[in-house]
């Protein structure tokens, strides 16, 4: 596919917003290669077909580190060619999850948006502010900071409640907050799992949501779609077009899926 490249002076939020009302699809098509199960070969090619065919409903991509880096070095080598070569008018957001203090985080931040050009990546905020600082001053890219996550491990510390009667997870959109009055040029967003949206999509900033839980976790969109939010949320699908027990096509999945969210936000 042709690497079109992109004009940095466009936000991240308004590329995503654009490829949304092209394809009419919310509809983020996770890469989640499972390691073992076949040859380095047949797992790019596997993913190769997956983008191919996802692409027309696709308004992102989410390839997850944690799959390659246990493929090893093989892993990381099919990752980098794959991004070389995805078509880049979709956003390619990378599912790293990383968290670490200001100077390790300026590397990683090199890595992602320098030298693999990803769009976006996912960030646990839990340094505190001063670890994503190093993200917050790159144009035209985006980050999802981790606020409440869609395991049931998320009630341990995202939703406790604090004594001023927040909860951790707005300490965490507070970072987003304070982003945003210095004038990031990054955009910030937060990741909020399906499963646990209902009770506190009413208290997450109308900024873009990576939304994980749909399809093998069972999240329900009812409250998502009915909250009215108008940043370029999107909606991820990982397990339900890649492995799903079916006879049909990963067009044909990834159809089901944008058909099922679109549905859900016109009801």
């Amino acid at each position: 596919m042709n690497n079109i490249v992109c004009d940095h002076l466009v936000r991240y939020s308004e590329r995503l917003l654009q490829r949304i009302h092209s394809t009419n699809s919310r509809l983020c098509v996770g890469l989640d290669p499972r390691p073992g199960t076949a040859t380095a070969p047949e797992t790019e090619a596997f993913l190769r077909q997956v983008v191919e065919e996802t692409y027309p409903f696709a308004a992102a991509f989410k390839p997850n580190m944690a799959y390659f880096e246990a493929m090893g070095l093989a892993g990381i080598e099919i990752l980098d060619r794959l991004l070389t070569w995805m078509p880049r008018e979709v956003p390619i957001i990378l599912d790293a999850k990383r968290s670490d203090i200001g100077e390790t985080q300026k590397y990683y931040a090199h890595s992602y948006f320098q030298h693999w050009n990803v769009d976006a990546v996912t960030l646990n905020p839990f340094l505190g502010y001063d670890s994503i600082e190093p993200f917050l001053t790159w144009p035209g890219k985006g980050i999802y900071l981790l606020a409440v996550t869609s395991n049931a491990g998320s009630a341990d510390f995202q939703r406790q409640q604090l004594a001023d009667g927040r909860a951790v997870f707005q300490l965490v959109t507070a970072l987003g907050d304070r982003a945003n009055a210095a004038a990031s040029t990054t955009d910030v967003g937060y990741v909020v799992g399906l499963t646990n949206a209902s009770d506190v999509l009413a208290e997450i900033p109308d900024a873009p949501l990576l939304v994980p839980g749909l399809g093998a976790q069972g999240g329900d969109l009812a409250a998502l779609a009915a909250a009215g939010r108008k940043s370029p949320d999107v909606i991820n699908v990982s397990r339900g077009i890649l492995y799903a027990s079916d006879e049909h096509t990963f067009a044909q999945r990834a159809a089901h899926w944008s058909t099922q969210i679109r549905h859900a936000y016109q009801a």
